[in-house]
Formats: C-alpha cells, structure tokens, sequence
C-alpha cells in the first residue's frame, strides 16, 4: 500500500470520491500543514492553526496509481481559488498536495504544468513535503455517506461526487 495526502476545500467532499474509487482501501478526513499538535476541528476553523482540512489515501498502487489520483483530484475542487472553495472561505479550504517522497513531488508538479493550459486563471495549488497528519473526529469520517441529505452535503458534496460518479465511472466501485 501506498499514502496519498490531497487538501481541496472541505474534506467531505475529497473523502467521498476517493473512498468509492477501486484500489482505494481507505481515504480518512483530517488536518495537515500546522503548528499545532492534534488539532480539533474548532481549532482549524476558528483560529490560525496553520492546518488544511485534507484527505489521507491509502491505496493499492498495483490497481490504481499516483497519477490517476492526482487526476481525480484537480477534477473534483478547483485549483485557482486560493485558500477558498466555493463559499468555503479561510486557509484551512486551500488547494495543496503533500508529497511523501521526490516521485510524487514530481508528478505534482508535471500535473500541474500540464494542466495550467486549460485554467484561464493561475493554479495556486500547494506542493509540499508531508508533516504531521491528524485524522478528524469521528463524525467527520465518512460524513457524506452518513448525512446525504443535510443541506451543506446536498448543495456542495453531491455535485462533485455525481461528477467523479461519471467522470470516473470505470474506477468507481460499484
């Protein structure tokens, strides 16, 4: 197994796609990129800890690789709004990749120059090297499966998981 760690806005969002694609054993919401130690969720929303909500992957590189998680990624929260996705406003919903070794660094950055073509506006999105990552509470894992029909999970998570659904129909577990 390999880790992934991706932040792109709310982890809702980044967790449900990613633990509905095969190869995928697990994708935990949590926070990563600030300094302090086992931050909870109202520390990384009210203050200036410093972290990104994000998504660690672990997953099965022999059925899904690297790069086509990083394609997932780009596809499912756009990567020109700086420290924002949609109305989710604040550093902690910034775009950033972190790297756990010189290969998925590079990968990063390919993907990224790469796409910047097709984006009228620049990619702000992060590549950093892997720090400390904290999983969420509990009630934040999973948290779309659990709660489709709450409003926040109807108007923002549900589109973006339809357009992975289909997008990615071929990796999507059935």
């Amino acid at each position: 197994m390999q880790t992934a760690i991706f932040a792109g806005g709310c982890f809702w969002c980044i967790e449900a796609v990613y633990n509905q694609i095969k190869g995928v054993q697990s994708a935990v919401s949590g926070y990563i990129g600030g300094h302090l130690a086992n931050p909870t969720y109202r520390q990384v929303c009210d203050t200036d800890s410093g972290h990104a909500e994000a998504v660690k992957i672990e997953f099965d590189p022999d059925i899904i690789g690297y790069q086509t998680l990083l394609d997932i990624f780009f596809s499912i929260h756009n990567p020109t709004e700086l420290n924002r996705q949609g109305n989710d406003i604040g550093s902690q919903y910034r775009s950033e990749i972190f790297y756990l070794d010189e290969q998925q660094k590079q990968l990063a950055q390919q993907t990224i120059a790469e796409l910047q073509p097709h984006f009228a506006q620049p990619i702000v999105t992060k590549i950093s090297p892997v720090t400390t990552f904290y999983p969420a509470e509990e009630y934040h894992q999973g948290y779309f499966k659990q709660n489709p029909n709450t409003g926040y999970c109807s108007m923002v998570v549900a589109p973006k998981y339809l357009k992975a659904k289909v997008k990615f129909s071929d990796l999507w577990n059935a």
